[in-house]
């Protein structure tokens, strides 16, 4: 009882054991060495600089002023578990901006809380129980009320700031987030990124330097002079439609004899298949893989692209689709206000789009109306602009099958193994195979209205579903059972991209060949006979090229990206990287160069130096 009052009436210890307990558990969960000395030497500095501030200017209601520091780094450890278990990267002061979104998808962020977080706020409720006591106030009001030594608090306070110091100086370099947060301290590491960013001056490529053969240096191709394929299928439709969080592994994947996907499955042994291919998405999940696959440029490094890009005049397919003489609309049962994608689709010049105030929210499924009524009610308009006499360019985005993938027992269309049940990857399966079955009738109508003859149809997958950093080890065992082999960076960012082009894909291939989302302007352009002789893109025809340069901006380090043969991720610096295989996932010594690494990023500079430099879009 006396070292519990001790402890009361001493909240420099008391707060630095609280903070301390929090801190080792956001390092069990981000870093995969867990807490250690390291978590004393890195975190510890960061609080005595805060206490001794509060020592030092505070007299009356001193616990009140400790209780505040103790709730916001409680909540900041609390976003750094979220974060990490969706993003796989430490959260900083630039996904605040995206706070409102939590409300918008809660059911899919409260998923991904493994209830043992909630620990994290155990001593703040009790703070707040005992708080309710007049008597418990008063006594609280006298903690304190002594002056502390000033030249041990100035000593302490100096100490402290330089250890803060050294934590932050010698890692300050490394181009890993993760590693860069494990070296400086979590704390240290978001006060770092916020003098670090207003500090830092914006180092832009000049305008004049940024031409398309630049660009092909730098991926290490060449622009062929008379290209394969190049007007196969013009005059033709195109339909693109993106797979909410559809991923490479499903295809021909049997669960006890069941095909999850056997529309999908059928679509890639009836066309071309792109095994090899993969996801380029950022903070903005879905709406950033509509600004990739329409620009062929990289998102931002922060934030959501229709949060930083969306004021610019945007190159893009729908405008390229515009000026050769077609009409163009895109659909989304989502309301147009989520992610910004009102904006979007102004800076992306899309003439129409059709969003929940059309689909209305029957049959609800996830955010708004299922996949079902999507394609019921698209069909009808996709005929509609199939009668005037223009070609056109739908853009068609399901959102069933999103995080985190509880559909409503009404839509379950097969029968899911026990042992799946109650697991996030049995939720995503069952999902995908409802949001199969959707795509599967609406395959069907689009060849009885004879769209399917007179367009050039994609189908791809958005980004993935089953973060690696959010399964349980009970889920990634499944996962090793159901591949033969362990889950890993290549599968989760593995997206297919499945092609018909009535010109083109008369006899089904399976393609191995690297690809991304954004190559997807550069191969559907030369399909349609559109020229990009001056419209600059960051892509690649995956007709006329054999080898791929894919830098990865979020979910991975900056400096991760992916090539030929493997996914690569830095560690401290290029040469203490790893190289994973695209085949299957294995650890590689020779997957990469420096040379491909420095050209990624440079890559990712190139593009977000052009698209700053654009004029402004007409309001």
């Amino acid at each position: 009882m006396s070292f519990i009052r001790t402890l009361r009436d001493r909240p420099f210890i008391l707060f630095t054991l609280i903070l301390l307990v929090k801190g080792a558990l956001a390092w069990f969960v981000v870093f995969s060495d867990g807490p250690s000395w390291a978590t004393l030497i890195t975190e510890i500095p960061f609080f005595w600089v805060v206490f001794c501030i509060i020592e030092w200017f505070a007299t009356k209601r001193k616990f009140l002023y400790y209780m505040i520091v103790n709730l916001l780094l409680t909540v900041l450890y609390f976003a750094v578990l979220m974060y990490y278990k969706y993003y796989g990267i430490i959260v900083t002061y630039h996904a605040l901006g995206q706070a409102g979104k939590v409300t918008q998808v809660g059911e899919s962020t409260y998923s991904l809380l493994d209830p043992y977080y909630l620990l994290i706020f155990v001593d703040i409720i009790v703070f707040g129980i005992f708080m309710l006591r007049p008597k418990t106030i008063r006594k609280l009001k006298n903690i304190g009320m002594k002056r502390a030594n000033r030249r041990m608090l100035l000593g302490g306070f100096v100490l402290s700031l330089v250890l803060c110091i050294f934590n932050i100086w010698p890692n300050h370099a490394s181009m890993n987030e993760n590693k860069k947060a494990e070296g400086m301290g979590i704390l240290n590491y978001e006060v770092y990124t916020i003098f670090a960013d207003s500090t830092q001056q914006e180092d832009l490529i000049d305008k004049k330097d940024i031409t398309q053969p630049a660009i092909d240096q730098l991926k290490g191709i060449s622009e062929p002079s008379a290209p394969a394929y190049f007007g196969a299928d013009k005059g033709k439709n195109l339909i693109i439609i993106q797979m909410e969080s559809f991923q490479n592994f499903l295809i021909g994947l049997k669960i006890d004899g069941q095909e999850i996907t056997p529309n999908v499955n059928k679509l890639a042994a009836e066309n071309y298949h792109y095994d090899n291919f993969y996801t380029s998405v950022g903070a903005g999940t879905t709406s950033d893989a509509e600004f990739v696959v329409n620009t062929s440029m990289y998102v931002p490094q922060h934030e959501p692209a229709t949060q930083v890009f969306v004021d610019k005049a945007l190159p893009s397919l729908p405008k390229l689709t515009t000026a050769n003489g077609y009409n163009n609309a895109t659909f989304h049962t989502n309301d147009v206000t989520f992610w910004n994608r009102k904006e979007l689709y102004s800076a992306l010049g899309w003439q129409k789009y059709y969003d929940k105030s059309f689909y209305g929210d029957d049959d609800h499924v996830a955010f708004s109306a299922s996949d079902e009524v999507l394609y019921q009610k698209t069909l009808p308009k996709l005929e509609e602009m199939d009668q005037v006499d223009k070609p056109f360019y739908a853009m068609i985005i399901s959102q069933s099958a999103h995080h985190p993938f509880n559909i409503p027992e009404r839509k379950y269309k097969m029968q899911l193994p026990e042992r799946y049940e109650g697991t996030l990857v049995g939720d995503y399966i069952r999902s995908q195979n409802y949001a199969d079955y959707a795509l599967g009738q609406f395959i069907d109508q689009l060849k009885s209205s004879g769209l399917w003859d007179d367009s050039v149809i994609l189908f791809y997958g958005d980004h993935q579903g089953l973060s690696l950093y959010a399964l349980s080890q009970k889920e990634k065992d499944m996962m090793k059972d159901m591949l033969g082999r362990e889950y890993g960076y290549t599968d989760m960012f593995n997206i297919p991209l499945i092609l018909h082009a009535p010109g083109v894909t008369t006899s089904p291939k399976k393609l191995e060949q690297t690809g991304g989302q954004i190559d997807i302007l550069p191969t559907v352009s030369n399909l349609l006979g559109f020229s990009l002789q001056n419209q600059i893109h960051f892509g690649e025809d995956l007709f006329n090229q054999k080898t791929n340069l894919l830098p990865m901006r979020h979910f991975l380090p900056t400096g991760s990206f992916i090539n030929d043969t493997s996914v690569f991720l830095p560690g401290i610096e290029y040469e203490d990287g790893i190289n994973y295989s695209v085949i299957d996932n294995s650890e590689l010594q020779d997957g990469s160069t420096k040379d491909q690494y420095d050209r990624a990023l440079e890559l990712l500079n190139m593009s977000d130096s052009y698209v700053k430099q654009l004029p402004e879009k007409d309001q």
